[in-house]
């Protein structure tokens, strides 16, 4: 699971190295996009693969914008995490990821096409 303190340093990287205005816009938002990828159901878990967790925690943070800014970058950097803490990284061209996020970004892409875009564009990391 991923922590808010390691959420905030990820932004606070991703601000750093990128630009843009750091700092959380909703907390509440923030909190909830972190919980969705855990969420369970009768002891079941609403998200069991790594690929589905990946698309709910990047879905709930680009489309909530819980921060000033970065949202999109945080929240790629946060699927990629996911991911790779289950040992798969995603493998993609630079204009195809951009493509992915805008797509979700703009409700073009729903999580159920980001989890399977994932799974097309993933592979075991190194």
């Amino acid at each position: 699971m991923i922590t808010k303190e390691e959420v905030l340093l990820i932004h606070n990287q991703v601000v750093l190295l990128h630009g843009g205005a750091n700092g959380v816009r909703d907390m509440n938002g923030l909190e909830s996009a972190i919980a969705r990828p855990y969420q369970s159901f009768g002891g079941d878990d609403l998200y069991p693969s790594s690929f589905e967790k990946a698309a709910a925690i990047g879905e709930s943070i680009i489309m909530n914008h819980p921060f000033v800014d970065g949202n999109k970058r945080t929240g790629y950097v946060l699927m990629e995490t996911v991911l790779r803490l289950e040992g798969f990284k995603i493998s993609a061209a630079d204009d195809e990821l951009y493509q992915f996020v805008i797509g979700i970004s703009t409700g073009a892409k729903r999580y159920e096409e980001i989890v399977e875009w994932l799974k097309k564009n993933t592979k075991a990391a190194g």
